[in-house]
């Protein structure tokens, strides 16, 4: 495991989360992966109205083979495994339509805002 980056800086810690598309993702129908994909805005956007994902948005770029990411947010919630844990109860992650890692993310302290999180407090 990583340390965390030895910085004469204060950092502050967020939860990564970085989507890939899943190993069932192929294989579905596509009424399914539209009612996954449904499901899956659903629980993101609960999430950040409860305050455990700060913010979540798709990428769009360049395909990088085989596993382009497909999304990426920021939590703050003091760890992975939670976060993680509650990912994977994502409908379209237990799917398989989307797979979830999630890595701790440092950034100097006070750099990044959340207005629409703090909104929803």
């Amino acid at each position: 495991m990583a340390q965390q980056p030895r910085l004469d800086l204060a950092l502050d810690t967020y939860e990564c989360i970085v989507l890939y598309p899943g190993p069932a993702g192929r294989d579905l129908p596509e009424e399914t992966v539209r009612r996954l994909q449904a499901d899956h805005a659903g629980y993101m956007g609960a999430l950040q109205r409860r305050g455990v994902v700060l913010v979540a948005g798709s990428v769009d770029g360049p395909a990088r083979e085989p596993d382009a990411p497909l999304g990426f947010g920021l939590a703050r919630t003091g760890s992975v495994d939670d976060v993680r844990t509650v990912l994977e109860a994502d409908p379209a992650v237990r799917a398989g339509l989307y797979r979830v890692e999630v890595l701790t993310f440092h950034c100097p302290a006070g750099s990044l805002e959340f207005p629409l999180a703090k909104a929803a407090s």
